[in-house]
C-alpha cells in the first residue's frame, strides 16, 4: 500500500479523519488522530525490526498495519458502524497486535525475557524433536544455534501476542536517558492503554474467550461525547477478522521472496500467498482468487492455500456464531468462498498442467480408529504391556510432580488386583501432577499427541525441563494399551495443584464409545494424581490372561519384569493382601554386576525351587566374571551384559538377554545375557534398535569374545553357534573360529583350504530335510534325531543366526561386494546378482574360499549354478530323508 493509504478507507474517513465545514467534535477527533498518527511512526521503527527476527515469515511491517483499516471494512460492510474513540482504540490494537514479532519489542534477548524456566522448557521440547531423546544439562543450557534459532522463533510465536499487551506501557529509554512511550499522551495511554493491550493480545486467543473478557462497554473520556461508549467485544471481532482476512500478495511481495529465500512450510506460504490478489466481499462471502495459475511445481503451494484459506472460514464462522448467540450486531463477512471443495477452489485460484483431486488420507471414524489401533491390533495380543504402559505413565507423572514440588512425600506408583462380585479389577495409581480437563480432552483423548513433549502440556507445567524431567513415554498413544485388558475403563484424575472440585472422572465403554466426562462428586476425598482402573475381560490367572508370563502368577513378579529399573517405589497389593510388596528404586546404570543379575534374573519366592537357584548362582557368578559395559560417547553405561548362547547353559528357567527402552522391557534375545539399551523403532516398543553404535558394540563383541576365550568356553560348539554373529561384527570371520561341518568333523577358514584341495567336487547342503545340532556338533534326522552319515565331499555351513537386536546392529548387507551391487536390480537370479546376495555371510566366505583354492574366478563356479537353475541335491545313507538341496561346485579345468 502508498504511504497513508488507511487514511482513504471508509472506516478512516467516517471517524477519525478530519471534517471539511462545521464539525462539533473536531478537537477531540484531532487529539485522538494525532496520537495514532505519532504511534504509527513510531512502531513503524519497531516493525521494520521484525524481519530481522523472523526473516521467514510474511510481511508484517506498517504495511500489513495499514491494510488491516481496509479489511476492516470488508468484514464489517454497513452492518456496523464504529465512533472515533473505537476506532482510536481498534487503530492502536492494530498497529501493535504483531509489534511483538520480532526480538526487538522485548528490551532485551528473547530467553531472558521468556524466563530461564521457559526458555529451557523450549529447549527440550525442540532437542527432543530434532534428536528424539531429552537433553542433559549441558545441552539445555548451551543448545546447539541451530535448536536456539527455532526456540526463539518458537518463543516469539508463542508469545508476541502477551508481549503485545506489553508495548504500551514499556518505555524506550534513549541515550541520552530520556523514556519513549509509543503512546505519549499519558491520559490516553492511561485510560485506554489496558483495552489496547488487550485487544492486541486477543487475536491469539480462543474465539470462546472473547465473550468473557470483553462483555461490558466501556464509557467515554470526560473530554469527549458521551455517544462515544465502546464495545470492546465488537473491536475484538473486528481485528481478529480483518487480521486473518489480510492475505494477498501485498504480505508476500515477489522480491522481497526473492531475496530472504524463506525456508520449509514458510516458503510454501510465501508461495501462494504472492498468487492472490485482494479479498472482496460479495454477500456475506469473502472471496478470495489467485492472480496466476499454479504450475504442477506449486501444488503444495495451493493446497496450504485452501487449508489456510479454511482456517479463515472457520474464524468467520465462529466469530458470526458467537455473536449472534450474544445477540450482538454481526457483521457482513460470515464466510469464504469455494473453500468447501477443491474442485470449486480450482476455480477461483486455477491449477495449470494438473488437476486437484481431494484424495488426501481421512479418518471419518475416530472412535473406530482408536477402537482397532488402541489395543491388540497395535500392541498384539499381550496384556501385560497395557500394564507396562500404565506403570510408565504413572511414573512420568509422579517424577513431574518431584520435579515441580521436590519436597513432595508421595513419590510412588501403586498396583491393586482385586476381585468383586466375580469382576478381577486392576488398579493403577500415582499421586503425580494429574491432569486438569482440558490436558484430558486435548491430551489424553487426542490420539497420536506427543504426551510430554507435547506444547500444551509443558505451558501448563513450567518448569520440567529446568528440573531435569526426562519422561519415558514417547508415543503418546500408551494409555489406549488399556483396551488390551478390558472394556470398562475409569479413570479419575485431579491436578496436584487444584482443588478437589476440579476433579473429574472419564469412564470408557471399549475404545470405540465415546468416553463420559463427569465431575466427582459424593465420592469424599480425591486424591491428588491420577488412578486407572479397568475390569478384566479374563481372569488374570487364564491362557492369555495377565499373568501368562509370569512363574509364580504374582503382582510383584510381573511388576519387576516389566520394570527393570524404576525411578519410584512401585507398590503392589496381591489379592487380599493386608501389606504392598514394594520395588524400590534402582538404576541398571549404577548397579553392580551382581545387582543388575538379580534384578534382571531375581530368585523365586516359590518354595521347592532350591536346585533351580542352585543354577541360578551358577549363572549369576558366569555372569559377574564375564558381562562387560557397553558404553555411549560420553562414557554413560548404556549395557551390561555377556555374549551367549542359550544352548551354553542348560536348565529349567531361561536367562534372555533385555533390551530396555527407559528402563521398561522392551525386547528379548538368546543371543546374549544382561540388558542393552534401546529406543523404539515401533509405537508399540516391543520391538526395539540399540542405543550403541556399531562400533560401540563390536568393541563388546570383541571383549566378549576373548573372555570366552579366556575362560575356556569357546569351544567348537560355541564356534558354530557365534561364527555367524562375529562374522557380521568383526569381518572378517577369524581363522581360528568354526563354522563348518563335513563327516570327518568342524571346519574353519585354513582347513577349508586343504580340505577342498584334497577334492574336485564339493557339495554344499542347506540342512533341511537334515537338521544340525552343535553340542555335539553333527547331522541328524529331522524326525529320529539319530545321526546321519553325508558323503565325504559334502559340507554343511552352519550360519546360524538371531533375530535380535544385535543383527540390526551388523546386518548383513553392509558387507556385500560393492562390485556386484549393480546386480542387485537383475530381473531374474543370475549369478551375479546371486552373489552379491551372498558375498557377505558365511556361504560367501566359503566360496572366496574355494575360488583361492582352485584357482578359479566366482563365474567359472557359479554360472554353471545358474544354468542349473540352482536345483542341484544328493542323496545320503538314510532313504527315508529323501533328496538334500544345496550347490554342488565342480573345480574347473586348468587351461
Amino acid at each position: 500500500m502508498t504511504e497513508h493509504a488507511h487514511t482513504s478507507t471508509p472506516l478512516w474517513r467516517n471517524t477519525l479523519a478530519a471534517r471539511p465545514g462545521l464539525d462539533p467534535h473536531a478537537g477531540e477527533r484531532e487529539r485522538l488522530r494525532t496520537s495514532y498518527t505519532e504511534l504509527r511512526r513510531k512502531a513503524g521503527v519497531l516493525l521494520e525490526e521484525n524481519a530481522r527476527s523472523m526473516p521467514d515469515f510474511t510481511v508484517h511491517d506498517i504495511s500489513h498495519v495499514d491494510a488491516l483499516w481496509e479489511t476492516a471494512d470488508l468484514v464489517c460492510g454497513d452492518e456496523v458502524t464504529l465512533n472515533p474513540a473505537e476506532a482510536y482504540v481498534l487503530g492502536c490494537a492494530f498497529v501493535l497486535h504483531d509489534a511483538a514479532m520480532g526480538a526487538a519489542a522485548y528490551g532485551t534477548t528473547v530467553p531472558e525475557a521468556l524466563g530461564e524456566r521457559r526458555w529451557h522448557d523450549l529447549v527440550s521440547l525442540a532437542h527432543y524433536e530434532r534428536e528424539g531423546c531429552w537433553p542433559d544439562r549441558e545441552e539445555l543450557d548451551a543448545p546447539s544455534a541451530e535448536i536456539a534459532e527455532a526456540c526463539v522463533a518458537t518463543a516469539i510465536r508463542e508469545t508476541h501476542a502477551e508481549q503485545a499487551k506489553r508495548l504500551v506501557d514499556q518505555p524506550w529509554r534513549t541515550s541520552a536517558g530520556n523514556e519513549i512511550f509509543l503512546i505519549e499522551e499519558v491520559q490516553l495511554r492511561e485510560w485506554y492503554g489496558p483495552l489496547i493491550g488487550e485487544l492486541a493480545a486477543s487475536h491469539w486467543w480462543p474465539v470462546d474467550r472473547l465473550a468473557g473478557e470483553f462483555r461490558h462497554p466501556i464509557g467515554s473520556l470526560p473530554w469527549q461525547p458521551s455517544e462515544w461508549i465502546i464495545e470492546p467485544l465488537r473491536l475484538a471481532c473486528i481485528l481478529r477478522l480483518a487480521d486473518a482476512t489480510q492475505v494477498d500478495s501485498r504480505r508476500a511481495p515477489s522480491y522481497l521472496f526473492s531475496l530472504r529465500r524463506p525456508r520449509g512450510v514458510s516458503r510454501e506460504h510465501w508461495r501462494f500467498q504472492e498468487h492472490i490478489s485482494r479479498p472482496y466481499r460479495k454477500g456475506d462471502r469473502v472471496t478470495y482468487s489467485s492472480l496466476r495459475p499454479f504450475p504442477p511445481q506449486d501444488a503444495t503451494a495451493w493446497w496450504l492455500a485452501l487449508e489456510y484459506l479454511r482456517g479463515i472460514d472457520r474464524e468467520l464462522k465462529a466469530v458470526d456464531a458467537l455473536l449472534h448467540d450474544l445477540g450482538r450486531d454481526r457483521l457482513a463477512a460470515r464466510a469464504v468462498a469455494g473453500v468447501d471443495s477443491p474442485e470449486r477452489f480450482a476455480e477461483l485460484f486455477r491449477a495449470q498442467d494438473w488437476r486437484p483431486i481431494d484424495a488426501s488420507v481421512k479418518v471419518s471414524d475416530i472412535p473406530a480408529l482408536v477402537g482397532t489401533l488402541g489395543g491388540q491390533q497395535l500392541y498384539g495380543d499381550e496384556p501385560e504391556v497395557a500394564l507396562r504402559e500404565l506403570i510408565q505413565n504413572a511414573q512420568d507423572a509422579v517424577l513431574a510432580r518431584q520435579t515441580l514440588q521436590p519436597d513432595f512425600p508421595l513419590g510412588r506408583v501403586e498396583i491393586r488386583l482385586t476381585r468383586t462380585d466375580g469382576d478381577w479389577f486392576l488398579e493403577v495409581r500415582d499421586y503425580g501432577t494429574g491432569m486438569d480437563e482440558d490436558t484430558l480432552v486435548h491430551g489424553l483423548l487426542d490420539f497420536g499427541t506427543s504426551g510430554w513433549s507435547a506444547t500444551s502440556v509443558r505451558n501448563r507445567l513450567p518448569g520440567l525441563a529446568d528440573g531435569g524431567f526426562r519422561p519415558s513415554g514417547r508415543f503418546g498413544i500408551g494409555f489406549f494399551s488399556v483396551f488390551l485388558l478390558g472394556d470398562q475403563v475409569e479413570l479419575i484424575t485431579r491436578r496436584y495443584d487444584a482443588s478437589l472440585a476440579d476433579a473429574r472422572r472419564l469412564t470408557f465403554d471399549g475404545p470405540s464409545h465415546r468416553p463420559l466426562l463427569t465431575p466427582v462428586t459424593g465420592q469424599g476425598w480425591v486424591p491428588e494424581g491420577t488412578t486407572v482402573r479397568v475390569r478384566l475381560r479374563i481372569s488374570p490367572y487364564a491362557f492369555k490372561g495377565l499373568f501368562n508370563r509370569t512363574d509364580d502368577e504374582r503382582l510383584a513378579q510381573l511388576a519387576q519384569r516389566l520394570v527393570l529399573e524404576n525411578a519410584v517405589p512401585i507398590h503392589t497389593w496381591e489379592p487380599g493382601a493386608a501389606e504392598p510388596e514394594i520395588l524400590p528404586p534402582f538404576s541398571l546404570a549404577t548397579g553392580s554386576p551382581e545387582e543388575v543379575f538379580d534384578r534382571l534374573y531375581p530368585p523365586q519366592a516359590a518354595k521347592g525351587r532350591a536346585g533351580e537357584e542352585k543354577f541360578r548362582l551358577r549363572m549369576r557368578d558366569d555372569f559377574v566374571s564375564r558381562a562387560t559395559e557397553v558404553r555411549d560417547d560420553r562414557g554413560r553405561r548404556i549395557g551390561l551384559a555377556m555374549l551367549w548362547s542359550s544352548m551354553l547353559h542348560q536348565g529349567q528357567r531361561d536367562f534372555p538377554g533385555t533390551v530396555t527402552v527407559n528402563g521398561f522391557l522392551s525386547d528379548i534375545s538368546v543371543s546374549f545375557a544382561g540388558y542393552l539399551a534401546g529406543q523404539p523403532s515401533r509405537a508399540s516398543r516391543d520391538k526395539a534398535v540399540l542405543v550403541a553404535g556399531r562400533d560401540q558394540m563390536r568393541e563388546w563383541m570383541r571383549t566378549q569374545e576373548q573372555r570366552l576365550r579366556d575362560a575356556g568356553l569357546f569351544d567348537d560348539s560355541l564356534q558354530l553357534e557365534l561364527a555367524y554373529t562375529l562374522h557380521c561384527a568383526c569381518h572378517p570371520l577369524a581363522d581360528d573360529i568354526a563354522f563348518a561341518l563335513t563327516s570327518q568333523g568342524v571346519l574353519r577358514l585354513p582347513e577349508v583350504r586343504e580340505w577342498a584341495r584334497q577334492r574336485d567336487e564339493v557339495f554344499v547342503g542347506f540342512g533341511w530335510p537334515l537338521t544340525w545340532r552343535t553340542r555335539p556338533p553333527e547331522l541328524n534326522h529331522r524326525l529320529s534325531g539319530e545321526r546321519v552319515r553325508i558323503p565325504d565331499n559334502c559340507v554343511f555351513i552352519c550360519q546360524y543366526g538371531f533375530a535380535s537386536p544385535l543383527s540390526e546392529v551388523f546386518p548383513s548387507t553392509v558387507h556385500r561386494d560393492a562390485a556386484y551391487e549393480f546386480a542387485r536390480d537383475h530381473t531374474t537370479l543370475t549369478w551375479q546378482k546371486h552373489w552379491w546376495r551372498m558375498s557377505d555371510d558365511l556361504y560367501g566366505l566359503f566360496v572366496r574360499a574355494l575360488c583361492e583354492t582352485w584357482s578359479c574366478s566366482l563365474e567359472s563356479l557359479l554360472a554353471p549354478l545358474e544354468r542349473r537353475d540352482w536345483s542341484d541335491s544328493i542323496d545320503v545313507d538314510d532313504e527315508s530323508l529323501g533328496p538334500v538341496p544345496g550347490y554342488r561346485f565342480r573345480r574347473p579345468p586348468t587351461s
